[in-house]
């Protein structure tokens, strides 16, 4: 199997437009999704991120850092999941709940490397649960 991550994307006010009760209910298959991809050997990790930080750029000592803002899409969360191929991989992500709760959902589906090409450099691997 090979390593994918999905970079989970939604409306950055997204939970505000939840009716009472809906959030829950969202948490709620967000477990079951989650279940069931450990019961199948997929799942490596999955979190949700804060929104909040910071954002830097630069280099060589010459460091800008800015406040993280709630931009109308950003990133909400990650899966890291193994998968035969990106088809297979795509298709666990359709089922993820983020597309049952709003309209403005997205996952970026995207292999990991193993190892760099050009260099052979071989990445370790992470101890897994």
């Amino acid at each position: 199997m090979k390593e994918f991550m999905f970079l989970i994307r939604n409306a950055g006010d997204q939970k505000s437009a939840h009716a009472p009760g809906q959030h829950r209910e969202f948490l709620e298959k967000c477990e079951v999704y989650i279940s069931t991809l450990k019961k199948e050997g997929r799942l490596i990790s999955a979190q949700p991120v804060e929104r909040q930080g910071k954002i830097i750029s630069g280099s060589n000592g010459k460091w800008k850092e800015e406040p993280f803002t709630i931009k109308k899409e950003m990133w909400v969360g990650y899966y890291h999941i193994l998968a035969d191929d990106l088809e297979e991989a795509v298709a666990i992500a359709k089922k993820n709940p983020e597309f049952e709760y709003g309209t403005m959902a997205s996952i970026e589906v995207r292999p990991l490397k193993m190892m760099e090409v050009t260099t052979g450099f071989v990445y370790p691997s992470m101890p897994r649960n």
